[in-house]
């Protein structure tokens, strides 16, 4: 199988540097997570977060030499950060507003109960 930019893979962790994470996927692929495609949060030590044996998945960013490739935690999240937007309704916050009041005295209701 040939992995192409964009494609999500599961891979083994097969070796850390303080410079990235080394992954080993289907049918003999390798890649590199670059430790600035791992978070967008500083990482002290990848060994904190990573262990030789850990699956982790992950989006090809690029296609290098010898079936190696370019890989990014970063870049799978963004995509479904997007995926996951709410769409706005057109009746917005009413049906909360609506409830409001019920749930004020259901609360109410429920906390005067034991005395």
């Amino acid at each position: 199988m040939n992995y192409k930019k964009g494609d999500i893979i599961l891979g083994k962790v097969t070796g850390i540097e303080s410079y990235g994470v080394f992954l080993s996927f289907e049918n003999g692929y390798s890649g590199l997570i670059h430790i600035s495609e791992i978070s967008d949060s500083y990482i002290n030590d990848i060994n904190d977060i990573y262990k030789i044996g850990d699956e982790i998945t992950a989006k090809i960013l690029s296609v290098e030499e010898n079936n190696h490739y370019k890989l990014s935690i970063k870049e799978m999240k963004k995509k479904s950060k997007k995926e996951k937007k709410i769409k706005e309704t057109k009746t917005g916050f009413s049906t909360l507003s609506n409830k409001l009041n019920e749930w004020i005295e259901e609360y109410e209701y429920n906390n005067n109960k034991d005395i």
